[in-house]
């Protein structure tokens, strides 16, 4: 490996510099404030008709041409997105907003996979199609998240008829009942989506593509996420002292970040955890955890009068 001259070190630090005014120029420019006061509140439903117009009345490449002529002015310059690339897909996020975010995509149509399941994301997206490439999107429906939601009786998932695409189109997709892939392509697919973040369910839902039977499910909310990863840091730095914590994280309103704070206060301190543990088995809102909590509760009992 060379080393860098100075010469080329002072390019670097130069090309840094310049890049973060220039992207601070560029999300403080009336055309990102613009889209941006499209989305200060409302509902779920009005956000997602603020995204249907900001999708069909904005110049995208208009939008971009400051960061692209600052990449073609030096090539060192650090566009202010976040990229990911993949096999088929490369994305950036190109606007990141409390109540929204909106992403482009350039997919490669003719290597588009065939997968076994479809997700159900829980969110509402709203999607203009640039290039279509000769796409069609397969659709499928599901029932609503209820609160009593249980996956062991969780109904299939329907198929609905699918979507031949077009250039310009605009599809709005809401995840929360409804999920969609691509079949077959023809060419590139250039996509920009805005993802609503209010509203989201805090589930993920993935459905076999066979006969629409529920595989798997999997938490959606950030938020409950970090309380379980911290609980279980708590749990195995043995802090006991935390009991208040993971009490109150039982009371959580979602029923699987309810359940997994028990599990983790039991392999902490299963004595001072078992009073709540029987009044989640008696009357938790959702049966899976009674259901979880009556199934532990002669376990712990007996781990309790005969402890090792």
């Amino acid at each position: 490996m060379h080393a860098l001259s100075q010469a080329d070190r002072a390019q670097l630090i130069e090309a840094r510099r310049s890049s973060l005014e220039i992207a601070q120029r560029w999300r403080d420019g009336e055309a990102c404030r613009a889209i941006l006061r499209r989305f200060e509140g409302g509902c779920p439903e009005a956000l997602a008709d603020a995204a249907e117009a900001v999708l069909a009345e904005t110049d995208w490449a208009g939008l971009l041409a400051p960061l692209v002529a600052a990449l073609a002015a030096n090539p060192f310059f650090e566009p202010p997105l976040r990229v990911s690339r993949d096999a088929v897909r490369t994305g950036a996020v190109l606007i990141d907003a409390p109540m929204a975010s909106i992403s482009a995509s350039l997919i490669d149509g003719r290597r588009l996979p065939s997968p076994a399941t479809l997700i159900f994301p829980g969110y509402i997206t709203v999607t203009r199609y640039l290039k279509a490439g000769g796409a069609t999107l397969r659709r499928w429906e599901t029932e609503p998240l209820a609160p009593d939601f249980s996956a062991a009786a969780a109904a299939p998932c329907r198929p609905l008829p699918p979507l031949a695409l077009a250039d310009d189109d605009i599809v709005r997709c809401d995840g929360r009942t409804r999920a969609q892939l691509f079949g077959e392509a023809s060419g590139p697919i250039l996509q920009i989506t805005a993802t609503i973040r209010p509203g989201a369910i805090p589930l993920i839902r993935e459905h076999r593509i066979a006969d629409g039977a529920l595989v798997r499910v999997a938490s959606a909310d950030e938020a409950g996420s970090r309380t379980e990863m911290l609980l279980g840091y708590l749990r195995r730095m043995g802090r006991i002292d935390a009991a208040p914590r993971f009490e109150a994280a039982t009371r959580d309103r979602a029923f699987h970040t309810r359940w997994t704070a028990m599990r983790e206060w039991l392999g902490l301190d299963a004595r001072s955890a078992f009073p709540r543990l029987e009044e989640m088995a008696a009357n938790d809102p959702h049966p899976e955890v009674r259901a979880a909590a009556a199934a532990t509760l002669a376990t712990v009992r007996h781990r309790l009068a005969c402890p090792a």
